[in-house]
């Protein structure tokens, strides 16, 4: 099976860094600055310290980053307070002030695949993403996301994902575009009310009768960012069906009931059949960041559910495929 290819569509240019920065200044208005080119900012209230100044309790509160490289921040006003004022290397430190910063990565690689825009209204929009990228920033990984082009496309700084698929998966992932709304929909999740449907191909299970049930306790893992199952009451499930049986591989369907972190990978490796080209489960392989040659085979295919707001039933669905 072969995933679709799609074509790259620009977004709209980049907004100037100062211009963003000063109109919000100027507007006076108080809170969380406005995203630039698609990222939001990140804030930082500032703790008890001895520090002379900002830059001075910046610095080692984030040893990651170099002293240049703040100084470069605010030098473009990507460092404010909650007024909108530029902070700069000589703004005296005060506990308890609100700081406003843009992270940065440098040599943040391009992922070379498109998210499609299936659906976009006032009120939700669905996407379609590729393999390889995040949903929002993470680690590397801080205007390359879906969030971020999204944002770029659309120009409506409100959209916030109203869950999360990792990065490696592909397929459906919805936005809530309006604040006085995003509780509605934010509900069907929380109270299980969308059925998401997931395919994936994986080694076969002959010896497992299907359509089959994964339930386990699952818990955070070693390293960190793992998952495992241990012993007590349940706390995830997945239902777990065949699709379509080839010679060595075959492609499920699976239903997640509960949504833990990594739960479908999780609970296949655990039946004894890992998802194709998983590098985590059922151990960790190390994958050159920038090797896009083996994506996973999972694919959020299907989410269903009946509007809050109008009632209508609607149901989506990924214009991706998986390959064996």
């Amino acid at each position: 099976m072969q995933r679709r290819q799609v074509s790259v569509t620009s977004g709209p240019r980049r907004r100037n860094d100062r211009s963003a920065a000063r109109g919000w200044q100027t507007a006076g208005m108080q809170g969380r600055p406005p995203a630039i080119d698609g990222l939001a900012a990140s804030t930082l209230q500032l703790p008890q310290g001895a520090w002379s100044s900002v830059l001075d309790c910046l610095c080692e509160r984030f040893p990651a980053v170099a002293r240049a490289t703040w100084l470069e921040r605010m030098a473009r006003g990507r460092v404010v307070d909650g007024h909108g004022r530029w902070l700069t290397p000589e703004t005296p430190y005060r506990i308890g002030l609100e700081v406003h910063y843009y992270r940065e990565v440098s040599d943040e690689p391009a992922i070379p695949f498109d998210e499609v825009v299936l659906h976009a209204d006032a009120d939700l929009v669905v996407a379609d993403k590729p393999h390889f990228l995040p949903v929002t920033p993470a680690g590397g990984h801080v205007h390359e996301t879906l969030l971020g082009r999204l944002i770029r496309r659309t120009g409506n700084d409100a959209l916030v994902p109203l869950h999360r698929i990792d990065r490696e998966t592909a397929g459906l992932v919805l936005f809530s575009a309006n604040p006085d709304t995003r509780a509605t929909y934010q509900a069907l999740f929380r109270e299980r009310r969308i059925e998401k449907h997931y395919e994936a191909i994986a080694p076969a299970l002959p010896d497992v009768a299907f359509p089959c049930t994964r339930s386990s306790r699952m818990a955070a893992g070693e390293p960190f960012f793992r998952m495992q199952e241990i012993d007590g009451p349940a706390n995830s499930e997945t239902r777990i069906d065949v699709l379509a049986r080839g010679d060595g591989h075959w492609l499920y369907g699976l239903t997640p009931i509960t949504g833990r972190k990594h739960q479908l990978r999780v609970h296949m490796a655990a039946l004894g059949a890992p998802i194709a080209n998983d590098g985590t489960y059922p151990s960790l392989r190390h994958r050159t960041p920038r090797d896009y040659s083996a994506p996973l085979q999972l694919l959020a295919k299907r989410l269903s559910f009946i509007d809050p707001l109008s009632g209508v039933e609607r149901c989506f669905c990924s214009g991706f495929v998986l390959q064996a």
